[in-house]
């Protein structure tokens, strides 16, 4: 029982940091340095990530190419066992190069915080990998156009959980019939490519910077995505 108390304790007050709007309302960036991928002793995974990033450099007669001022690929351990989807890079990220450096960005941060993880334990890309004009969502052909290129990200990674943040990233992976508001919270096996992905969606962080209400049913997220991280990890002991 006291384990059981001590233990509802912390989530509560790890649930209290998340809410904290005052750290992610600031507009100042993350300070994170441009490195390609982070250090891996799998070469043949880091060959095929820059084969990867190299052919999205190629696309041609794409607007968001033709508007962005940088490719936006992947940050994070590129050996992780979880990966993040996001819609696609905001301003900063298209500054930058990197994902989720904006306010979103130390949103996301936070959470991952909240149970016990950093992007050295996670790695992050987009449903599309160059920034939307005047960051609309990606349409249709967009994300079709993207979308083999994410799924071979998400092979070249061979993460055993995927988060899909928010509702582009959903309909991209699972369907446009699916809600981010009803298919949150719920975990599905799904083959991408030739795997087998345990997978999960959630609110996006900046839908959550707007919708701080939505927070608490993030949380709830977030300490399915630690518990399931947990069962696997003994799994393959």
């Amino acid at each position: 029982m006291k384990k059981k108390l001590n233990q509802k304790l912390i989530d509560l007050i790890e649930y209290y940091n998340l809410i904290n709007i005052n750290y992610f309302y600031s507009n100042n960036p993350l300070k994170r340095t441009k490195e390609e991928f982070k250090i891996s002793t799998n070469d043949a995974k880091i060959n095929n990530l820059d084969k990867l990033k190299k052919s999205i450099d190629l696309i041609k007669n794409c607007e968001l190419k033709s508007s962005a001022t940088n490719l936006v690929f992947g940050d994070g351990n590129i050996d992780a066992k979880i990966m993040l989807v996001g819609e696609g890079p905001g301003a900063q990220e298209d500054s930058e190069g990197i994902p989720f450096v904006g306010r979103a960005g130390k949103l996301l941060d936070k959470m991952l915080a909240a149970i016990k993880l950093s992007r050295d334990d996670v790695y992050i890309s987009n449903v599309v990998n160059y920034r939307p004009p005047s960051n609309r969502r990606p349409t249709d052909n967009e994300i079709k156009r993207y979308l083999p290129y994410l799924t071979k990200h998400i092979e070249i990674i061979n993460p055993k959980i995927l988060v899909l943040l928010g509702s582009t990233a959903l309909n991209s992976i699972i369907g446009n019939e699916e809600v981010i508001s009803k298919a949150r919270g719920k975990w599905i096996q799904k083959n991408i490519g030739s795997l087998n992905l345990w997978i999960i969606a959630t609110f996006h962080p900046a839908f959550l910077m707007r919708q701080h209400e939505q927070k608490k049913l993030a949380w709830i997220d977030l300490k399915m995505i630690r518990d399931k991280l947990k069962l696997l990890k003994t799994q393959n002991h």
